[in-house]
């Protein structure tokens, strides 16, 4: 992916005009990594809860203890991100930071199965707040 696509990808998700079809896992991490990168006004950890609900509901998803969005998936992944980055020279770009992180066992849509048990992380509590991995703790 190209830092122009990754560009298009996450303003159209920050604009709620990203087809629900290109929101997918790859897109997730893509569009942390420039925000991250190319939006300091922007706080992923404090900001993106409200981004996706706002971005699922645009699409017509629902943000509910079933579905949509979920704390610690989000917390984790941008966890995951920030280590990811901070591995990588400092004038990465988004593109070149995306395909180390895709490269990455963060390329699996199932890297987070590694830390927390299946139950655990399907949770209610899990989806509505932060939960603690229950299997191994994510890289310090």
């Amino acid at each position: 992916m190209t830092d122009e696509e990754i560009e298009r990808l996450a303003t159209g998700f920050c604009a709620c005009t990203l087809p629900k079809a290109a929101w997918t896992h790859g897109a997730h991490f893509a569009t942390a990594l420039w925000l991250i990168l190319q939006r300091p006004d922007i706080v992923p950890e404090r900001d993106m809860p409200d981004m996706i609900r706002r971005y699922n509901e645009s699409v017509g998803g629902v943000n509910s203890d079933m579905g949509g969005y979920h704390e610690t998936i989000t917390q984790a992944s941008l966890h995951m991100t920030r280590m990811t980055l901070a591995a990588l020279p400092p004038d990465s770009t988004p593109a070149s930071a995306f395909a180390a992180l895709m490269a990455s066992p963060l390329g699996n849509k199932d890297w987070l199965f590694a830390y927390w048990s299946r139950a655990t992380l399907m949770s209610v509590a899990a989806r509505r707040g932060w939960v603690a991995p229950d299997l191994l703790p994510l890289p310090a």
